[in-house]
């Protein structure tokens, strides 16, 4: 048997207990969740309220990874997943980039990384 979200403020475009079983699951790297929720997770009940979904969020202790379970009619599920995939990937090259400026940027002063 299923263990149901022991949340207890399920938004209301939420059926329970129909949209509660299944929910799409996928990790995304903890540093990237501030800039994907806001600090403190401020933005999560906008975003849920947007896609009509919502979301769960479960740091895993063994890695530097969060496990983001998100519930809600089956269409809404995949549009939200997708979404937030497609965000993490976007904060993730953004910050890949800016560790390549700095790179650039040291190397250009002759501050090599060895160099602190």
């Amino acid at each position: 048997m299923e263990t149901l979200p022991k949340r207890k403020d399920i938004p209301p475009w939420v059926k329970v207990p129909e949209d509660l079983k299944d929910p799409e699951v996928f990790q995304v790297q903890t540093r990237l969740l501030e800039a994907m929720f806001g600090p403190g997770g401020s933005r999560i009940p906008y975003i849920e309220q947007v896609s009509k979904a919502m979301l769960e969020l479960k740091v895993l202790e063994s890695s530097d990874l969060t496990e983001i379970a998100v519930y809600g009619n089956y269409l809404y599920k995949l549009r939200t997943k997708w979404m937030l995939q497609s965000m993490a990937e976007r904060h993730r090259l953004r910050q890949e980039r800016g560790m390549l400026k700095l790179a650039e940027a040291m190397n250009a002063l002759e501050l090599g990384p060895s160099m602190k």
